[in-house]
C-alpha cells in the first residue's frame, strides 16, 4: 500500500517538474529551471524548517546542543539521504532483497535479525542492511507495518509473526532492529506478548520513546500516539517499567530533525548511544550504527563463514 502511494508521489512530482521545465523553457529559461528545482527539491525546505524547530525546542534539553553549522551539515545529509529512501528504495525496491529463511541458506544456531521500520516507511528502508546480510547465513525478516496510519498497537501481530519465523529458522532468539516508530511498535509487542525472553536484544535508532514535538501536528492514529507524553506513551511506560529497558540499545542524535527534544529518544537503564550531528533518516545508515548493530550477530570466528 505504502509503496504504491510513494510511487504515485514520486512519479507525479517528476512529471510535474518536467512539464514545468518544458512549458516555460522557450519563454523564460530561469523561470523554467527555478520551478523545476522547486518541485524536485521542495522537500528540502520542509526539512530546513524541521531543523530550525529542533534548534529552538532543544534549548532546555540536557543533550549537547548542536551549533548551527552542525545543523546545516545534517540538513545537507538528510536532503541527500531522504530521496534514496522515499523515492527509490521504498517505492520501487521494497522487495529487492527477500526475507532470508530458506534452510538451504540459513545456518542453524547463528542469530537472525528482525527489522522494523518507522512511520511512512516500508521494508525497503532496510535495503542497505539486507544487502550486507545476503549470503552470510543469517536469517532475517523485514516487516511491512500496515495499515500505514493505524494504531501502533495494531502492528504487534506482524512483529510476532516475524520473530517466530526467524526464531524457528535459527533455533535462537533474534536481534530486533528498529528505526523511529518501529521501536515503539516493538515495545508495544513486548508488552502485549510478554516476549522479552524470545529476543536477544532490541536496537532502536531515532525512536521517540517519550514522543516527539513534531507529532503535535499529526492527525493520524499512530502520529497522535507519538505526541509528547500522550496517554498511549504514558500507558506504555506503566506497562513496561524501566528495569526492563536493559534489553535495549538506543541510538539518538542532537540533530534528529524528527525526534526531538533529543533525550526523548533514550530510555532509562538502556544502553543509550549518542551521535552528534546526524539527522533522522541518515542515522540508520551511519557506518558506526550499522557496524555496531550487526556485530551483535557476527559469526563465530571458529566457523569458516564470511564475516559481516
Amino acid at each position: 500500500m505504502l509503496a504504491r502511494l510513494q510511487q504515485f508521489i514520486t512519479v507525479s512530482l517528476l512529471v510535474a517538474a518536467c512539464a514545468w521545465l518544458a512549458y516555460f523553457w522557450q519563454s523564460s529559461p530561469p523561470l523554467a529551471v527555478g520551478g523545476f528545482v522547486m518541485l524536485v527539491l521542495g522537500y528540502s525546505g520542509f526539512l530546513a524548517l524541521e531543523f530550525v524547530a529542533l534548534r529552538f525546542v532543544n534549548r532546555s534539553d540536557p543533550a549537547p546542543q548542536p551549533p548551527w553549522h552542525a545543523l546545516m551539515a545534517a540538513w545537507v545529509g538528510e536532503t541527500l539521504t531522504a530521496p534514496r529512501v522515499f523515492c527509490w528504495r521504498q517505492p520501487f525496491r521494497s522487495h529487492a532483497f527477500a526475507d532470508q529463511l530458506d534452510p538451504a541458506t540459513v545456518v542453524q544456531g547463528q542469530r537472525g535479525v528482525v527489522f522494523v521500520h518507522g512511520f511512512f516507511c516500508n521494508r525497503g528502508f532496510w535495503a542497505p542492511w539486507l544487502k550486507r546480510l545476503q549470503g552470510t547465513g543469517h536469517a532475517y525478516v523485514a516487516v511491512n507495518l500496515e495499515p500505514p496510519f493505524g494504531s501502533i498497537d495494531s502492528y504487534s501481530p506482524q512483529i510476532e509473526d516475524a520473530v517466530q519465523r526467524v526464531g524457528a529458522a535459527t533455533g535462537v532468539p533474534p536481534l530486533v532492529v528498529c528505526h523511529s516508530m518501529g521501536g515503539l511498535a516493538v515495545r508495544a509487542w513486548l508488552k502485549t506478548h510478554k516476549a522479552e525472553a524470545r529476543v536477544h536484544h532490541v536496537v532502536t535508532i531515532g525512536t521517540p520513546h517519550r514522543g516527539t514535538w513534531l507529532a503535535r501536528f499529526s492527525r493520524v492514529a499512530n502520529g497522535r500516539e507519538m505526541q509528547l507524553s500522550s496517554p498511549w506513551q504514558q500507558q506504555l511506560d506503566v506497562d513496561m517499567p524501566a528495569h526492563r529497558h536493559t534489553l535495549f540499545t538506543c541510538w539518538y542524535s542532537n540533530c534528529d530533525n524528527i525526534v526531538f527534544p533529543t533525550s526523548t529518544a533514550t530510555l532509562p537503564d538502556a544502553d543509550n548511544r549518542f551521535l552528534s550531528g546526524v539527522a533522522h533518516v541518515q542515522m540508520a545508515f551511519v557506518p558506526e550504527v550499522m557496524n555496531a548493530t550487526l556485530a551483535m550477530v557476527r559469526y563465530d570466528s571458529s566457523k569458516s563463514i564470511p564475516k559481516l
